[in-house]
Formats: C-alpha cells, structure tokens, sequence
C-alpha cells in the first residue's frame, strides 16, 4: 500500500481520465428501442435491460438516447406528447417511463444516460397522425413540409425557445449525463445531390424587418449558431457538471482538410458551423460522424487529426469521432477495419480526453462479425 502511494505522489500526471465510450440508442423508426410499436410495457423494459447489459459487455460506459425524434417524448412530459414509436399512437402512454426506467438501470451499470434530441424534427413521415399538444399545431406558420418529412424553422424564435423549455425540463426531473444534438439543422440534400427548396423566406423577411442585416446564408448559420450557444449555457446553469455536445456531419465542407471529398457541404448546405462552436466555447465535446473506412477520399485518419488539430479546434474541445459499425452489415466492412479505427482513435492526440460513439447499438447486440472482441476492453 505505501508502494502504491508513494507511485501516486511521484507520479500523479500518469492518472488519466476514463475514455468516453457511447453508443446511440435511436427510437426513431423503432431502430433500436423499442424494436417494435405498441409492444407491452414489460416487454419494453426487457429490451431496455438488453441494451444496458449489451452496453455493459461491451465496454461502454454512456448511451445516447433518442428522447425526442420527432418533436416528441419517450419520457412523461407536459410540453410535448408521448411518440408514436412506443405505442404506435403519438400522445398515447406507454405505462411507465422509458427514460426514467433507462436512467435507473443505467446507474446500476455504471453507464450515463445523455438524452439526445433531434431538434427540428416535426415529423418523419408528414402522412402519420399528430397530437393536439405537438409543436406543429402549436406554430403550424413554422412548420414546413420538406420531401415527406415535417420541417420545423430553425429561424423562428418560437421555436428556438420550445426547443429551449424541452431541454430545461429534461435537465430538472431527469438524473441526465448530458443533452446531446444529432445533425439535423437544416435539410440534407438528396442521395442525388439535390437541395431541398426550405421555405423560410417570410421569416427572413421578419428578420430583416426588425432590423437585421445577414444575407440568408449567414442568417441561417446564425440560427444554428444561436440554438447551440443558448443550449449549452443553459445545460451548465441548469445542471452544472452534464455535458452537451452535437454529432454534426463527419466533413465541415469539401476539400477541408486538402484531399477530403464530400458529397455534402455542411457550412454551405446544412448551415452547420462546428468549429465555431468549439472556437466559441459553446459545447462540450463533439462527435463528428466519421463513417467512412480508413484511407481513401474520406480518409477516418485524416479527418480525425484535422478535427482534433489547432486549426479546426485551437481550444482542444473533446473530439469523440462516429464509428460506423452498422456498416458492417450495410456495406460490407469487416470487424477490423472497426479494430483499425479504434487504433488509430487511440494514437490520435490530443491525450486524456479520447473517446468514441458507436453508430448504433444493435451491431454490438447482435455481436455482429464477432465485434464484441474487438470493442470490449
């Protein structure tokens, strides 16, 4: 014992923070949980057992859990309706509380529970039924249909600011870890490279009349900007010590850094700016979704030492990379080459805040291609 002591004292640098280690739990389409609409309460908890066991197995010590895919709720809430993905009903009660009965289980695992939401997700099929109390009744002039999803406007301040009131209410009855964002701000243009016409042009309009001068482009950013500004001081007033972060697009725009090819240009397109998030201060980790194999014109490598280097983030913000381990069945990847992506994560600096988010669980529940042996540690 005194050994060991007299190590600690001469040594203390060598005592490094746990790695974060997460997985995404998605409710929407019943990806993840529950794997089936209207199944009983009981069955439900069931699986919610066999995702943290899964999770406990593998090694993980966070879930990132889809609480609002579609401007809704899988925990008992007074601002928006029950999902439709628990009971096949938007607004119906499951019985119980999914995530209150998640955060329980999860402690006893050892495992945080970071509610993720997707913020301007009205709706993913615009066909489905909606609740009287849902965000789209309530400012219906805001809600736009976009292909066959239910667009909410980023550029409306209502609903900037009921996203705002969910996150709050979440962060006071909910022993949380943290509120995480996905990447879903503005639309993603089609598979073909189309982009989607948003039509925001009478609240640009009222922008501009109370006085503001951006072009639209800028504007638009401005809006992400300020929901991720206002949303992380919110987190640390309200609960100090959770943390937020966001999963935004794996590229910031094509040819960033020299060599990188995207089909997407996130600043341009989806008005999403990450790095002025991290400059700003704003979040406290971020999660690029870096699902493209090592080498290549989406090199995991490069795109990975670009994201934690002192151009794109001079402040060092946590940098927990995306794996892609559902393409494993999706295209064909081999469990090593997840191995692969692992080693280089590892060996990336900078050190003492390391980590990695599993897209999604299921590959880890199935044991898919034997991944379990290469995640667990």
């Amino acid at each position: 014992m005194k050994k060991i002591l007299l190590l600690c004292l001469l040594f203390p640098l060598a005592v490094v923070a746990e790695d974060f280690r997460g997985a995404w739990v998605a409710s929407v389409f019943n990806i993840n949980f529950p794997s089936d609409k209207g199944q009983s309460s009981e069955s439900q908890k069931a699986q919610i057992i066999r995702l943290l066991d899964t999770a406990k197995r593998s090694g993980l010590n966070a879930l990132m859990l889809q609480v609002r895919p579609e401007s809704d709720a899988l925990y008992s809430s007074n601002i928006e309706p029950w999902s439709r993905y628990l009971t096949g009903t938007q607004g119906q009660s499951p019985g119980y509380d999914p995530l209150a009965f998640f955060i329980a289980e999860a402690r006893k695992r050892g495992i945080g529970i970071h509610a993720w939401l997707n913020p301007y997700r009205g709706a993913a099929n615009i066909s489905q039924p909606r609740a009287s109390n849902h965000i789209s009744r309530r400012f219906p002039q805001y809600a736009y249909k976009v292909g066959n999803v239910l667009w909410m406007d980023p550029g409306a301040p209502q609903v900037q600011d009921h996203i705002l009131t969910v996150v709050r209410d979440l962060l006071q009855r909910y022993d949380l870890a943290g509120i995480h964002f996905d990447d879903y701000f503005y639309p993603y243009p089609t598979d073909k490279g189309q982009v989607y016409p948003f039509p925001d042009d009478a609240t640009y309009a009222a922008y501009r009349a109370r006085g503001g001068a951006l072009s639209k482009a800028d504007w638009r950013r401005e809006n992400v900007n300020s929901l991720i500004r206002r949303t992380g001081q919110l987190v640390h007033a309200t609960k100090p010590g959770a943390k937020f972060g966001v999963s935004p697009f794996g590229i910031y725009m094509p040819g960033v850094p020299a060599g990188i090819k995207a089909g997407v240009n996130q600043y341009g397109q989806l008005y999403s700016d990450p790095v002025k998030w991290m400059k700003g201060g704003w979040i406290d980790y971020l999660a690029p979704q870096l699902y493209w194999r090592e080498g290549g014109p989406q090199s995991f490598s490069t795109l990975l030492r670009w994201w934690r280097g002192p151009e794109a983030n001079p402040n060092g913000v946590p940098i927990w990379p995306g794996l892609a381990v559902d393409r494993m069945s999706s295209h064909g990847w081999g469990a090593g080459e997840i191995a692969t992506q692992l080693k280089i994560e590892r060996s990336t600096g900078p050190r003492g805040h390391g980590g990695v988010i599993f897209w999604n669980i299921k590959p880890l529940q199935n044991n898919t291609k034997g991944i379990l042996g290469v995640v667990a540690r």
